[in-house]
């Protein structure tokens, strides 16, 4: 009925327009020949006008046939002039008089509501485009943006989701339940109304949920956070209703809200007070989930990866009674999902999945479906059938380390001093026993940095013992203290180190407790505004001479650090000139020769890199997650 109703309206007023159009089209017709009235008078006294109509001012008449334009029509527009009468009986003109043409009553309602029409018209237009040109048009605020995906639309099943064991096996009931909800009511069980999904970004939080209605064979009604609150006051909590007047509708079925903490913060935080649309609406979604009926067959889940952010009473039984941690993948993890996104690539056989898991710890899925996909570009453009490990271990070293800058121009001072500054954070990092192991060392200007040096664990670390957290400060002085026994300068590559040194160490007697001096205890506590999610303040509960043993208990940790890695290289200064050397000859150095340097021996060859062609195909990558880089010179 809504549609039929809009499209009277449209061709009524396609009519009314063709209308005009053709009113104006028969004027222009009618005032062909049009001639200046003095004309009309000349021809008037000089008998060569046959006939004449008056119809108000225009006039209308015919010349004699023979003495001008063989008697063809004329038109002209006649001032009050009250001698034109006798003038036509003198010369013996026919001429008839009748009304001036009144328009019609349409055209003339036209005329007078066309300005209104107008303005709704223009009111209308760009109401439609601030809804996004949403169905239900430009009066359907209230209505709900979410998008539904019935059983056949959604395919994604559990077996599409890896690296989260533990979070499916949370959520699993909830498909039993929705697929035979009688088994739980007869025991009197009520299942979960809320699960609230939570996790780093990239771990597959909306893949989870999508699983779980694929799994149940349920309808699943998808929206985001930020689709509820609009401009106008009120829209969001009408939304909020509306979405879950449909999914009663379409019930058993799940609600899936991405980003809860879009409209889902903690009430009356921030600075000026809290937000009035945004706790209107979430008022509607607390009262909507604690307003189902007990046998409710509707389930919300939501996802978000700031929970500490969230409203309380959000998160009360009887709403989101549970909470399913996403964590990152593990080790095992990670291979589960590197053989999920290697199902659409083809693959060689040398590729290894548990290797490539173990080279990437703390990737998420979506870093590592990132992985795969850089994989397959780096193969394409070294016109390779099937990918394989060597193009695996270029997307890692770009993912990881950055984008190779062969272009960039360093003169050979600054590759020499750079080789020595990456030298000796290696050398550094192989002699201390809970340093992780160096798995790459470039001078090849990767990103924002001249040279890296890459470490990775052996297996996934979860704390960090104090041995391992100093002996990571001497590791991020090794590469200025080289600088300064074999170049004898000292330069601002170092600048990022310093300052990655320093915070360490100020955690470890601020936050870790791992200082003898002032003990466990913490200081300089950390109160951030809920309202940005993060820490703005910083309440620092000590006495000036308390921050003062703070300082210099930092300094002492320091400066230990950094005469350790000092004596270091210092009694190995042959290998950190065998490793510059072979940096400067090779750019880069793996494990396996990096193993010979140590051990006295030259560097075993490189292995052969297949020559890429060089075509318009790199993608941009993800940061680095390198332990230690040289970056470029400051200023």
């Amino acid at each position: 009925m809504n549609n039929f109703g809009k499209n009277v309206a449209i061709w009524a007023i396609i009519g009314l327009v063709l209308m005009m159009v053709f009113n104006q089209f028969t004027k222009r017709q009618d005032t062909q020949n049009q001639i200046e009235y003095s004309a009309f008078i000349s021809d008037v006294e000089g008998g060569r006008v046959q006939s004449v109509s008056i119809e108000g001012h225009p006039l209308r008449g015919q010349w004699i046939k023979g003495r001008r334009a063989d008697g063809s029509a004329f038109a002209t527009y006649a001032p009050y002039d009250p001698q034109l009468v006798n003038q036509l009986i003198k010369s013996n003109v026919r001429f008839s008089a009748k009304p001036e043409e009144e328009p019609s009553m349409m055209m003339s309602l036209f005329v007078s509501w066309f300005p209104m029409l107008l303005l709704i018209g223009v009111w209308v237009f760009f109401m439609r485009q601030m809804q996004g040109g949403g169905k239900g048009g430009a009066f359907s605020f209230g209505k709900s943006k979410a998008r539904m995906l019935d059983q056949e639309q959604n395919t994604v099943t559990f077996a599409d989701v890896a690296g989260c064991d533990e979070a499916k096996e949370e959520v699993k009931e909830i498909v039993d339940y929705l697929r035979d909800p009688t088994r739980y009511q007869a025991l009197g069980g009520r299942i979960p109304r809320g699960v609230l999904l939570a996790g780093s970004p990239g771990t597959g939080k909306t893949l989870l949920a999508k699983a779980i209605a694929g799994e149940a064979k349920v309808p699943f009604f998808s929206i985001s956070g930020s689709d509820f609150v609009e401009m106008f006051v009120g829209v969001g909590a009408a939304r909020v209703r509306d979405m879950f007047e449909n999914a009663k509708k379409n019930s058993p079925c799940i609600i899936f809200i991405d980003e809860i903490d879009a409209v889902g913060r903690q009430r009356g935080a921030g600075v000026g007070g809290g937000n009035d649309e945004r706790e209107q609406t979430l008022n509607q979604l607390l009262v909507e989930m604690d307003g189902f009926d007990t046998n409710s067959t509707v389930i919300v889940i939501a996802a978000t990866n700031r929970p500490d952010v969230l409203d309380p009473a959000l998160q009360r039984p009887g709403r989101f009674d549970r909470q399913v941690v996403v964590p990152l993948p593990d080790i095992r993890g990670r291979e589960q999902i590197l053989n999920v996104h290697m199902r659409k690539v083809p693959i060689a056989i040398d590729v290894k999945p548990e290797i490539i898991g173990r080279g990437t710890p703390g990737f998420s899925g979506a870093d590592l479906a990132n992985l795969v996909n850089e994989a397959a570009l780096f193969a394409a453009r070294r016109n390779k059938r099937l990918v394989d490990m060597e193009d695996f271990e270029s997307a890692k070293d770009k993912i990881m380390m950055g984008a190779e800058r062969r272009s960039m121009v360093m003169t050979d001072e600054e590759k020499k001093n750079t080789a020595y500054h990456e030298s000796g954070h290696a050398i550094v990092a192989k002699l201390l026993p809970k340093s992780d192991p160096v798995h790459k060392v470039t001078i090849i200007p990767r990103g924002r940095a001249l040279g890296l040096t890459m470490q990775l664990p052996v297996q996934d670390r979860y704390a960090y013992d104090r041995d391992f957290l100093l002996q990571r400060v001497s590791v991020l002085f090794g590469g200025r203290i080289a600088e300064e026994l074999f170049m004898n300068q000292m330069t601002t590559g170092a600048s990022n180190d310093f300052e990655r040194a320093t915070q360490m160490a100020r955690d470890m007697v601020t936050r870790y407790g791992m200082s003898d001096a002032l003990g466990p205890m913490v200081y300089g506590e950390n109160e951030g505004e809920v309202f940005l999610g993060r820490s703005v303040t910083t309440h620092k509960n000590m006495s000036e001479a308390t921050m003062q043993q703070v300082d210099a208990e930092i300094r002492r940790i320091i400066n230990a650090q950094y005469a350790i890695a000092r004596q270091l290289l210092e009694d190995n200064r042959p290998i950190v000139e065998a490793m510059a050397a072979a940096l400067l000859e090779l750019e880069t150095i793996d494990a396996d020769q990096i193993d010979d340097i140590m051990a006295g021996k030259p560097p075993r060859a490189p292995r052969p890199v297949t020559a890429i062609v060089p075509i318009n195909l790199n993608p941009p990558s993800d940061g680095a997650t390198v332990v230690t880089e040289t970056p470029a010179q400051e200023t």
